[in-house]
């Protein structure tokens, strides 16, 4: 951005800092990359041909304005990253070329010692000379200027003999190999030297080739960087946003290729000025359409960058949507931003960084497998990809869907990763940032509907253009409610259920347990008790429910007449049945009474009945004693309307025998 005065060109670095301090914060980035300001003779180099390693670059001000400039960075929170050049160096006499009047820090070979694409020369990484003063500078600055980063340019031609050249220019290692062997070693030692001295300050590699373990360790024969810049997928993804939507489903691996090296390296992704310079144009003019089509190809993008795995760099005016391509030679075109159209997309970017940095899924497991899924990425007739991206909690899950079509779907199945809810959170189709305003403005509950290999799926809107993000919430299990009596409800949990089984059983086990059990042989002997005598002598109505309840006979199944009504049950024959010689033996046996009184494990047993039969309160009058009378089996009939003559005598019957009981605990008491 240039000043106000035509006839100044540059901000110093007093004057710029509160300025982009204030921007950088408003939108939310948490880093400022700066190209090289080390000092360099020519503009049209971007700050690429260095000339003087150690000083900040006198057009924007002196040593301390710079420090100054970082200061006041720091003071709001912003970190500040340092592009740095040790690839090569200008042939310029007053630098480093030809320093002594030999050859000192480049090769004398030129094969050796000089890009030919570039016209510069290259360092010779095998000297003393050349390690100690490229390390000292990597060290200067992060020491005297407190610099937060340390991004070094060029790193593939470091690390290859021929890079550039053609056969012929190029001389090869002592193996007959194209690797630079001084040159890796270089950067091991100055990484693994600067780690140990600044553990916190980031390394950050440009490094355009498949060379392995650029951010591997030094100790596992890596180069030790923090970063890498991902440029493959930089050439695939804009190459792919170029093409019209209609042709895009013949270009669909160019979305997804970058996902199967993607942990091979930690990865940044980065739409650097290599993009938008040379002819390339902005990002916003690589898009295809018109005006409107090209700024939501141009959100689309910015949201399908964030939801991939990787750090994020974006260069300057891009959040705005800049129309022409960066010039040195001109500020960005800020009287854009009077539009309404760059205004949006502004904003969208803010909200965007703002929502990057409230979800840990977005950048907590960038470099763990665990941390992406896909969804379904086969879906190039429709130029869609879902995908779902994952934090250290599982609370913290997104689900992403990037549509690079044109066209909406409506009524979009896709698959969910776990049973619950799913709330569409952010939408870079939304109104208020230019789009269309098709999304989902209600929470999705998932249906166990299988759907792209998932057991669990939702039906959503998709917009077109778009990358929409869903948060998941767990489905919360309903729960009853009692209100004057437990009501149930549908969506009982599996827990309850089985508690209220266990209940259910111990139930069961405790009513067992409460059942006098005996042998065929004594349960003819049993004779009832005090309370159940009472009770079947004078209420009529008992009589009855004990002769025709199936379940009352469980618990009085020690009365005669129960017994009798056992001998006649269709439903437990084996157990309750009684057989015509017992019943005779009951008849002439005059002793199986005095087994009654004096046995006291019989006794013990009739006790229980006494707890478990209620004595009704018209029964409370004491029955008169009677001698004992002999017990006479008598056929149990069908319940009538009015008692029977047989009735009526069964319950003489019943009275008489107990009568004989009370007496018999009366010896017992004695």
């Amino acid at each position: 951005k240039k000043p106000e005065e035509e006839e100044r060109l540059f901000y110093n670095y007093r004057e710029i800092a509160p300025l982009l301090a204030e921007y950088v914060k408003k939108m939310g980035y948490t880093h400022v990359e700066l190209m090289p300001v080390m000092e360099h003779p020519l503009d049209e180099s971007w700050g690429y041909q260095v000339t003087g390693y150690y000083s900040p670059t006198s057009r924007y001000g002196t040593c301390e304005d710079f420090m100054y400039f970082m200061d006041n960075m720091h003071q709001q929170g912003i970190g500040v990253i340092l592009d740095w050049v040790p690839a090569h160096f200008p042939k310029d006499t007053f630098g480093l070329s030809n320093f002594d009047g030999t050859c000192l820090y480049e090769h004398l070979d030129p094969r050796q010692g000089m890009h030919p694409h570039w016209g510069t020369l290259i360092y010779n990484y095998g000297r003393p000379q050349v390690k100690n003063f490229l390390i000292s500078n990597a060290l200067f600055w992060a020491e005297k200027y407190h610099a937060d980063g340390i991004r070094m340019d060029a790193v593939a031609s470091m690390l290859y003999l021929d890079y550039g050249k053609n056969d012929g220019e190029w001389v090869a290692n002592i193996y007959g190999g194209n690797e630079n062997l001084e040159a890796i070693e270089f950067l091991k030692h100055l990484n693994s030297i600067f780690k140990k001295k600044h553990p916190d300050v980031l390394l950050i590699a440009e490094e355009s080739t498949a060379w392995p373990q650029i951010t591997g360790k030094v100790e596992d024969d890596g180069l030790g960087f923090d970063y890498k810049w991902n440029m493959g997928w930089m050439n695939d993804f804009t190459d792919y946003m170029r093409k019209d939507p209609i042709y895009r489903s013949g270009a669909h691996d160019e979305l997804t290729f970058s996902m199967i090296y993607a942990y091979s390296e930690k990865f940044m992704l980065s739409l650097s000025h290599d993009e938008v310079v040379h002819g390339k144009g902005s990002l916003l003019n690589k898009m295809p359409g018109d005006k409107e089509k090209k700024l939501a190809n141009l959100r689309a993008a910015y949201g399908f960058m964030m939801v991939h795995p990787g750090k994020k760099l974006l260069f300057m005016g891009q959040e705005f949507a800049q129309e022409r391509e960066w010039s040195e030679q001109r500020g960005l075109d800020w009287e854009l931003l009077d539009e309404k159209e760059h205004q949006q997309m502004q904003a969208y970017m803010q909200a965007l960084l703002k929502f990057y940095k409230e979800q840990p899924a977005l950048y907590e497991a960038d470099y763990d497998t665990a941390g992406f899924e896909w969804i379904n990425h086969m879906e190039a007739e429709k130029n869609m990809l879902t995908l779902i991206r994952k934090g250290k909690k599982k609370d913290s899950t997104l689900v992403a869907v990037c549509n690079f079509s044109a066209l909406p779907y409506e009524k979009y199945q896709m698959g969910v990763p776990y049973p619950g809810k799913y709330k569409e959170i952010f939408n870079s189709d939304g109104k208020e940032f230019g789009g269309t305003g098709v999304g989902n403005p209600r929470v999705k509950a998932s249906k166990k509907e299988e759907c792209d290999e998932r057991k669990n799926s939702i039906v959503i809107n998709v917009a077109p253009l778009s990358v929409q993000i869903f948060s998941y919430t767990k489905q919360e299990t309903k729960k009853t409610e009692k209100k004057g009596k437990v009501q149930e409800k549908q969506g009982v949990s599996k827990v309850r259920q089985e508690l209220e089984q266990k209940i259910e059983e111990e139930r069961l086990k405790e009513e067992k347990s409460h059942e006098i059990k005996l042998p065929k042989e004594t349960q003819p002997k049993l004779e009832t008790s005090k309370k159940e005598a009472k009770k079947l002598e004078t209420s009529k109505t008992e009589t009855r429910k004990l002769e025709t309840s199936k379940t009352e006979p469980k618990k009085l199944e020690t009365s005669k007449t129960e017994a009798k009504k056992i001998e006649t049950s269709k439903t437990e024959p084996k157990k309750l049945e009684t057989s015509k010689t017992e019943a005779k033996k009951i008849e002439t046996s005059k002793t199986e009474p005095r087994k009654l009184e004096t046995a006291k494990d019989q006794t013990e047993t009739v006790r229980p009945v006494k707890e478990e039969v209620e004595k009704p309160e018209a029964e409370n009058k004491r029955l008169p004693e009677e001698g004992p009378k002999k017990p006479e089996t008598v056929k149990a009939e069908p319940v009538k309307d009015k008692m029977s003559e047989t009735e009526k005598e069964e319950t003489k019957k019943s009275t008489a025998g107990k009568n004989g009981t009370v007496k018999a605990k009366k010896k017992r008491k004695k």
